[in-house]
């Protein structure tokens, strides 16, 4: 029986010796030709490695070739021509990825913020660098002095620990000082981009009355005060916090890896790095899109913050009409929106943490354990004989700087979900510079509900007029267009000469302040010419006036500021005559700091008051022409003609938009609209047309009286 069992052992024990014999056949084998083997290693990853990048670049030319082929395409693009245009294909909202269009707006941004290799940003990403240089090789030292100190524990030396650990309190100091330096670097970075981006933002926001064309003309952007204030700060923090978070894990991946090389073998840690990379790829593939929904949580913060603003401005109304609830359920449903989205990002974050955390910490640690464990099982060829404490000192290295590569090269991969983030608000700030330029050459895109439909108006909405400079206004064959896309007039025509004072009259909607908004610079024109002349020389007082914050000098000069008063030769004692005309010297003695008060003008002065300190600021500017639009609504009759014979006298041309009959005195043209697309303009006799208006009236009522004569001439018959 003992026989039979012998026998059945000996081909398995035969089997072992075989294969414990080709494993130390393959391992001598391997050791001999290791430099080749090597070198063959690196040579094949040399060529994939130029093979990716060529492909790399030939797919960027392929993608600019498309890209271009479908500008071409495109064309030129216009105002949306219905409310169907949301729904097509081509308007649906652009998806974050890290694609060419990506890195393209974020080196666009990239030279804003960075504007040159001499500016301070410049020298600050040096010095940041260099910082981060010095970290590394501060952490290789602190990793070798880790496993001097064990070693010495290990040996049981007291003094030789003691110093160690003296030498190790010694590095900290500039180690500590290292890390304060580059945080107050990132901190730099992030306020020197921030201020960059906003006075570009700001330069082209407040140039070309773009910050009109964004509210008014296109709907793009739906709240642009949201990207400027917030996503442009958070936009230049994450910038600065991923160079930071990217640099530093790369070169100490690069530098512990090598470092790691020459002491457990270079073949080691590419096949190490291979498995990595692998498991890489997996957890890439598996990420979710964080930089669409963090745009899409800025969005939502976005109309969240609108609703609320738009509460705030609306106030009044909403009171009125005790529309408190509707409110409530406006903006708890904007909020119960934005919450969800964050919820749903929490969920994804949490499978997408335990992944990471699984396959960074425990996955890429075991197989580090095991790198570090080649000096001590496998004889490298060179190496010598060590005992205990170098084995102990080698290992703790070794596995000092294989944690601080893992840990970096986990960096690197939590980064990806960093630049994802970067991406959402680097699409949501280039997105707003894109519109900016779009307003500025003239290009919108607006979601239209006209009330008869726009497809007949289409090619009146895409084409442009001329618009030349003149001292007097004429207008040929211009289209009047409502801003919901109706054409209310097809072709305005009329001429106004400096002098000619000119009443537009008409229904609500008939296209009076469409008028105005061309007159101002504010509104494309459609179709034919407009000769008007320079901006400077129009002024348009609303019937709410606009009141700066600022001092009460400044309402009455405003846009002009004191310096640009003084320069036009203009003194407080020219300014108090002319609040002397308007009945507006007490306002200096309201106040003990007189022109230098500041309030909030909106709220302390009365409706009255607010016109006629518009009407002191056209006394002040003294333009060619004024747009008055119903702002003698608040005043009485006597202070109307105060407002009117002084503009008449400082030579202004007066065009006013009103329904008042006291007005119409002061006029010598007259633009009257039908609100059927009809107009007509001619000379006002003022007496002439009162007298008109007075038979019109008296006729209306005799008009009204006929059915109760007639009911009262059948009473009589009756009776």
């Amino acid at each position: 029986m003992a026989q039979a069992q012998s026998k059945l052992a000996m081909p398995a024990i035969l089997r072992e010796h075989t294969i414990r014999g080709i494993i130390s056949q393959l391992t001598t084998l391997y050791l001999q030709n290791r430099s080749r083997i090597s070198r063959a290693v690196y040579i094949t990853l040399f060529v994939a490695l130029i093979n990716r990048v060529r492909h790399a670049i030939a797919e960027q030319k392929a993608a600019s070739v498309r890209e271009a082929a479908k500008r071409a395409e495109k064309g030129v693009s216009s105002i949306s021509n219905s409310s169907e245009d949301a729904d097509l294909p081509g308007k649906k909202r652009k998806k974050v990825e890290l694609n060419r269009e990506f890195f393209r707006s974020l080196l666009r941004l990239l030279r804003i913020v960075v504007p040159g290799w001499r500016s301070k940003e410049t020298r600050l990403l040096i010095s940041h660098s260099f910082f981060l240089v010095i970290r590394t090789l501060i952490s290789l030292k602190v990793a070798a002095m880790d496993g001097a100190i064990v070693k010495a524990l290990v040996k049981g030396n007291g003094r030789e620990f003691l110093m160690r650990i003296v030498y190790w309190m010694l590095i900290a100091v500039p180690a500590t000082f290292t890390n304060s330096m580059l945080s107050y670097h990132q901190a730099e970075l992030s306020l020197r981009y921030r201020t960059r981006l906003t006075q570009f933002i700001h330069d082209k926001y407040l140039s070309q009355l773009t910050f009109y064309g964004i509210s008014a003309l296109d709907d793009r952007i739906k709240n642009p005060d949201q990207l400027i204030a917030v996503d442009v700060a958070k936009f230049s923090n994450s910038l600065a916090e991923l160079y930071s978070n990217l640099a530093k894990p790369i070169l100490d991946m690069t530098i512990y890896t090598f470092s790691l090389s020459k002491s457990v073998g270079g073949e080691g840690v590419v096949f190490m790095s291979l498995l990595v990379q692998l498991s890489a790829n997996v957890m890439r593939a598996l990420t979710p899109p964080f930089g669409k929904y963090v745009a899409d949580e800025a969005r939502l913060e976005g109309e969240f913050r609108f609703q609320h603003s738009r509460l705030i401005d609306h106030a009044e109304e909403v009171a009125l009409y005790a529309g408190h609830e509707a409110e409530k359920d406006t903006l708890d449903k904007g909020y119960f929106t934005l919450i969800k989205h964050v919820n749903y990002i929490l969920r994804r974050r949490f499978y997408h943490g335990f992944m990471e955390d699984f396959v960074i910490k425990y996955f890429w640690g075991a197989l580090g354990l095991l790198l570090c464990s080649v000096p001590v099982f496998v004889k490298l060829p060179g190496g010598t004989v060590m005992n205990m404490g170098d084995r102990t000192e080698s290992f703790v290295t070794n596995r000092r700087m294989l944690l601080s590569a893992s840990d970096a090269f986990g960096r690197v991969m939590f980064s990806y979900r960093e630049i994802m983030e970067l991406a959402g608000y680097t699409f949501r700030v280039s997105s707003l510079l894109e519109v900016m330029d779009d307003i500025q050459a003239g290009r919108f895109e607006k979601k239209l509900v006209s009330s008869s439909g726009t497809e007949e108006h289409e090619a009146v909405l895409k084409g442009r007029g001329k618009v030349l400079e003149s001292k007097d206004i004429q207008f040929i064959d211009v289209p009047i267009i409502s801003p919901n896309g109706d054409v209310l007039v097809k072709a305005l025509s009329f001429s106004l000469k400096q002098g000619d004072h000119l009443l537009v009259v008409g229904p609500n909607g008939c296209g009076k302040s469409s008028l105005f908004r061309i007159l101002g610079g504010l509104w494309p024109v459609y179709g034919g010419t407009v000769y008007k002349p320079p901006f400077s020389d129009i002024f348009y007082i609303p019937q709410r006036p606009y009141l700066s914050r600022g001092s009460l000098r400044q309402q009455i000069i405003y846009p002009d500021g004191v310096r640009t008063m003084r320069a036009k030769g203009v003194t407080d004692a020219d300014l108090v005559a002319i609040l002397r005309i308007l009945n507006l010297e007490n306002l200096l003695e309201l106040y003990p700091e007189g022109w230098d008060a500041e309030a909030e003008w909106r709220d302390v002065l009365s409706g009255g008051l607010q016109q006629r300190v518009a009407m002191a600021r056209l006394f002040y500017h003294k333009p060619r022409y004024a747009i008055l639009d119903e702002c003698t609504s608040s005043v009485t009759l006597d202070t109307e003609k105060i407002m009117y014979d002084n503009a008449k006298a400082l030579g202004v041309t007066l065009m006013t938009v009103s329904h008042r009959r006291s007005l119409w005195k002061y006029h010598s043209r007259i633009l009257q609209f039908d609100g059927q697309g009809n107009f007509v303009f001619t000379k006002l006799d003022a007496e002439k047309r009162l007298q008109l208006e007075d038979e019109k009236e008296d006729l209306e009522v005799q008009l009204r009286q006929v059915p109760e004569i007639e009911r009262r001439i059948e009473e009589l018959m009756a009776a």
